[in-house]
């Protein structure tokens, strides 16, 4: 699948400034976190995952993991892509677990990124340039901050990583500066 073949895929499916903004954020991390974890020659399958993991979530929202493998599936997607999209649901709506270093950081990186992003609106700049990790874990520690976005979650998939918390947030605010400038161009207005 090319990246055109899956932006395809994803616009057919999500039509929200925010999602598509949330896609191509999470799509710029993986790639990121690709190099970050030794495996740049995997960089595109890495971004891919990171581009459709939310593929079914706007449309269908009860089966989100769910409705995406049957999607993806119908369209020849590899499995791989399938499996890893679906492994970021796990413990919420499916039963699939995270192996892979690509699908544990998946499932690390998604609501991390929904925290750090809000933490940027607050910030003077808008920006996640000039963002700290006492500023991520200061609003990490307010439970009404960005409610949505699971602090559990976040902590299971260091676990998982076998990272500390400070150095899963300090990387991914560093992979969201690498494509800041990429994912701003579908911010909502």
């Amino acid at each position: 699948m090319t990246r055109d073949e899956a932006w395809e895929l994803l616009t057919e499916f999500n039509k929200d400034r925010f999602h598509l903004m949330h896609a191509v954020t999470v799509e710029g991390v993986m790639r990121w976190y690709a190099k970050k974890c030794g495996e740049p020659e995997n960089a595109d399958l890495w971004g891919l995952v990171g581009l459709l993991h939310d593929l079914d979530f706007e449309m269908y929202p009860n089966e989100h993991c769910i409705k995406s493998q049957e999607i993806m599936r119908e369209r020849g997607v590899d499995p791989v892509i399938i499996r890893a999209t679906a492994s970021h649901g796990y413990g919420i709506t499916v039963d699939i677990k995270p192996e892979s270093q690509m699908e544990k950081v998946l499932f690390a990186a998604d609501e991390l990124t929904g925290l750090i992003y809000a933490c940027s609106l607050m910030r003077p700049s808008k920006s996640v340039q000039d963002m700290e990790l006492r500023s991520v874990k200061k609003k990490f520690k307010t439970p009404n901050f960005a409610a949505g976005c699971s602090r559990e979650v976040i902590s299971r998939g260091a676990e998982m990583l076998g990272w500390e918390l400070d150095e899963l947030i300090s990387n991914t605010i560093e992979a969201m500066k690498s494509c800041e400038s990429e994912y701003l161009k579908f911010k909502p207005e």
